[in-house]
């Protein structure tokens, strides 16, 4: 069990490094393809190894597409638009400063449990820790200063809507979809075919060819954060989940922002001020807080349905 646990943990760790590298990826892609189209095949190429898992599972069920509706927000909100927003906005901005920004995932996910979930209790800890998260993100924007400088605001917007997307969807998923008693990677199948759909009937997909003009572009998009940074990303999670529980395998979102950060500054080239090492400190200072108070709002995620057996679920 002991061999188990460090092989899961090795895992917690590679997915750490995947999911905050794909932000550089993201970085590369956009001076070749529009934020749609590197949604489209960030999308796609996550969804076919998802789909191969959950029918390895046997986790799909017919039963499930009575709840298409609930699927169909998922998409937009987990997927569509949060991919959009974060390629907007890593477009505008140095990736490294789209990552530490990323860490305010859970703030916008506790903020919105609050807001929308009954019976979630709010501490005086809790708000301590979303107001010193919400510090950090202005103290990256600071939008005092006069300073060229300065975060392109339009790409700081985009990164805090796609974090308020994706933090909502948790919210969404916890109040409509766990209690289905859906297995979690069903519910991210579902979701990823639905925004590949989605896509593949907004986008000209003759425009993705673009890309191939630099392998290295292309590579890191369709593999590094395509098939890795969405579809194997979200399978190792559900290990995850599987083997050290949903409150410690969620404690690997506090990885990539820092990833990011040190990828951006050391190979990519990329500028950065003390003044943006400290808020980043400051936002997974205020999600630390936040969390051990005791008010993680989805530290539970599903009451199954009568008759099936409970799963483990995680945000899809």
């Amino acid at each position: 069990m002991r061999n188990a646990n460090h092989g899961a943990y090795a895992i917690y760790a590679l997915l750490g490094l995947v999911w905050g590298a794909t932000y550089i990826f993201n970085k590369i892609a956009s001076q070749w393809l529009p934020p749609m189209h590197i949604v489209l095949v960030r999308v796609v190429m996550g969804f076919l190894p998802v789909l191969l898992f959950a029918l390895s599972l046997r986790a799909l069920r017919w039963w499930h597409l009575r709840h298409l509706h609930h699927f169909a927000v998922m998409s937009l909100l987990a997927a569509t638009l949060y991919y959009y927003a974060f390629a907007a906005g890593v477009e505008r901005l140095p990736s490294s400063v789209a990552g530490m920004l990323s860490g305010s995932i859970p703030l916008f996910s506790f903020l919105g449990a609050a807001l929308f979930l009954r019976g979630e209790p709010i501490r005086p800890r809790s708000v301590l820790g979303l107001a010193c998260g919400f510090a950090g993100v202005m103290v990256i924007a600071r939008p005092w200063s006069a300073d060229i400088a300065a975060p392109d605001t339009a790409g700081m917007l985009f990164i805090l809507a796609g974090s308020a997307s994706v933090g909502l969807s948790f919210v969404y998923a916890r109040r409509f979809l766990s209690p289905l008693g859906i297995a979690p990677i069903a519910l991210c199948t579902y979701q990823l075919g639905l925004a590949s759909a989605l896509l593949l009937a907004l986008c000209d997909i003759r425009q993705v060819s673009a890309i191939f003009a630099d392998w290295r572009a292309a590579s890191g998009l369709f593999l590094g954060a395509g098939l890795f940074g969405t579809g194997i990303a979200y399978t190792c999670y559900y290990y995850l989940v599987e083997r050290l529980g949903a409150i410690r395998a969620a404690s690997v979102t506090y990885i990539p922002p820092v990833v990011a950060l040190v990828i951006g500054a050391t190979f990519a080239g990329e500028s950065l001020a003390a003044i943006d090492i400290v808020a980043a400190a400051i936002i997974l200072l205020g999600v630390f807080v936040m969390q051990s108070s005791g008010t993680a709002p989805l530290r539970r995620w599903r009451q199954p349905r009568p008759g099936r057996g409970p799963e483990d679920s995680a945000p899809a």
